[in-house]
C-alpha cells in the first residue's frame, strides 16, 4: 500500500485498537439516512480536519492522514502528492455525500438532526488528550451553535433512567457539521453520541460481549427518543 512504512500485521493490529467496530450495526436505522466512511481511518480520517493547521491531532502524526500509530512510531511516508490524492478520491467525496444528506433533509423537512456516531476504548490511547481512566458508559459530543439545551437535557435524562454514566464532550468533544453550515444554519443540529467498548466488547479484542444486543437496544432507544423530541 503507498507510502506505508510497516507490514501488514502492524497496521492490523492498530485497526484493531482504533477502529469503532460495529458501530453501523449499533446505530443502525431503518427510518435514517446514514453516511458511513468506506474505508479505515488509519487510511484517512474523515472526521479530521484537511489541513493539518487547524488539526490538534497532527502535532501527534495523526491528521487527516496519519503518519504515527498511537505508539509514536512512524508508519507512513506522506507526500504532498498523496496527500491531495486521497483527500480527492476519498475524503471529499464523503463529505460530499455528507452533505447532500444533509441538504436533503433541509430541503424535505425545513432541518437535519445528525447524530454522529461513535465509540471509544474504556482505557485512553496514549496520544488521547483526556487521559482520565475513568470514562464513562456513553458520552455526547455538543456544539456551542449546533446543539440545542433541550438535545443535552433529554440525553442526560435518557442515559439516567436507562442506568448508564454518561460523559458530556468527555472524554471527547464536539460534533460534526458540514462546513458549508456551520456556525450559519440553526435548522441544522448535532449531537455526537459515543458508547464505551467495554459495554459491548471484550477488549482488547473486536469479539462482541453478551450485552452487545442490550447495547444496540439501548442505542436504538436513545435515537427514537432524540427523534420524537424534534
Amino acid at each position: 500500500m503507498e507510502g506505508y512504512l510497516v507490514d501488514a500485521n502492524s497496521l492490523a493490529k492498530e485497526i484493531l485498537k482504533l477502529t469503532d467496530w460495529y458501530t453501523d450495526d449499533l446505530f443502525y436505522s431503518i427510518d435514517d439516512e446514514m453516511i458511513k466512511a468506506e474505508f479505515s481511518r488509519i487510511f484517512c480520517d474523515a472526521e479530521r480536519f484537511s489541513d493539518d493547521a487547524q488539526e490538534i491531532m497532527a502535532q501527534f502524526g495523526m491528521g487527516v492522514l496519519y503518519e504515527k500509530n498511537d505508539d509514536g512510531e512512524v508508519i507512513r511516508r506522506v507526500t504532498p502528492e498523496l496527500k491531495e490524492r486521497v483527500l480527492n478520491e476519498f475524503y471529499w467525496k464523503h463529505h460530499y455525500k455528507f452533505s447532500e444528506a444533509v441538504n436533503n433533509q433541509l430541503n424535505l423537512f425545513g432541518k437535519a438532526l445528525i447524530i454522529d456516531c461513535h465509540s471509544y476504548p474504556s482505557h485512553p490511547l496514549k496520544r488521547s488528550l483526556d487521559k482520565n481512566p475513568n470514562r464513562p458508559d456513553f458520552n455526547i459530543g455538543t456544539d456551542s451553535f449546533h446543539t440545542p439545551k433541550n438535545l443535552i437535557d433529554l440525553s442526560i435524562s435518557f442515559f439516567e433512567n436507562a442506568g448508564y454514566t454518561l460523559g458530556i464532550d468527555w472524554p471527547y468533544k464536539g460534533s460534526i457539521v458540514p462546513m458549508e453550515h456551520y456556525n450559519r444554519n440553526k435548522n441544522v443540529q448535532t449531537i455526537m453520541l459515543e458508547i464505551n467498548r467495554a459495554l459491548y466488547l471484550k477488549e482488547p479484542t473486536n469479539e462482541k460481549s453478551e450485552k452487545y444486543l442490550e447495547i444496540k437496544k439501548v442505542t436504538g432507544d436513545f435515537i427514537k427518543t432524540i427523534k420524537n423530541s424534534l
